[in-house]
């Protein structure tokens, strides 16, 4: 019998509900993993996502958004990869009430949040973070800035590290619409296949849109088989051929 290639694997999946974490869930599972969906505890359908996950194959977690109760979570479930899939919009910031520097709230803070709770559950989890092209902590977009701060935190969290920097996520099934994102992303890649026929290939690689599901199998791909303490972007981010 054939041993699958994630067994072994618990991993921990925080964003679980968005729109890449919930491609990232069924392919953990597809590999062979353990997968714990993070659901926040007063989500309003924590219900129906323990369905939906459990007939994944996957287990709803719902601690706090808590480094202690977070922390203790992953020490209990010997949890070996944690996958940071998290983000919000202005319009989901605003519902969650969520005010200021949505950003720094967010993206960041609860980055940190998380890091901090896989150091301090001391089983040393490989941190994947799903960050952006073009983030930098010098950046002067906020969201881009918040990204590139928080890659600084994980780098120096002391955990084995994968940082994925994709370009514009398109695709059907998002909670929060997003049209001028996608339309976006068509002119993007209608003028990133100029760019690939006059010489820059690596310009259409880097910035290219791409789907949640191709996301999802770089993601588990490189967390799961890839070398500790690496950044990935365009080609690294995509399946051979796409």
């Amino acid at each position: 019998m054939t041993t699958p290639a994630g067994a072994g694997v618990v991993a921990f999946v925080a964003g679980a509900t968005g729109f890449v974490g919930r491609a990232v869930v069924p392919a953990l599972v597809k590999r062979g993993a353990k997968v714990f969906a993070h659901v926040r505890p007063d989500s309003s359908r924590l219900d129906e996502w323990r369905t939906r996950f459990g007939e994944q194959g996957a287990t709803v977690d719902a601690s706090a958004w808590d480094r202690e109760a977070l922390a203790s979570a992953m020490r209990a479930t010997a949890v070996t990869h944690v996958f940071c899939l998290i983000g919000t919009t202005r319009g989901r910031a605003k519902a969650d009430g969520v005010s200021g520097n949505i950003y720094e709230a967010v993206d960041l803070g609860l980055t940190r949040i998380l890091l901090d709770a896989a150091v301090a559950s001391g089983r040393k989890p490989r941190f994947v973070y799903l960050s952006s092209v073009g983030a930098s902590s010098k950046a002067s977009s906020a969201y881009l800035k918040a990204r590139g701060r928080a890659e600084d935190a994980v780098r120096a969290g002391g955990l084995p590290w994968v940082i994925a920097r994709p370009s514009i996520i398109g695709g059907e099934g998002r909670d929060d619409a997003r049209p001028g994102e996608r339309a976006a992303g068509v002119v993007a890649d209608g003028l990133l296949a100029v760019a690939g026929v006059l010489g820059g290939k690596n310009l259409r690689a880097r910035y290219r849109s791409t789907t949640p599901e191709v996301l999802a199998a770089a993601l588990v791909r490189l967390g799961l088989d890839g070398p500790a303490d690496m950044v990935a972007e365009g080609d690294d981010l995509r399946g051979h051929g796409q």
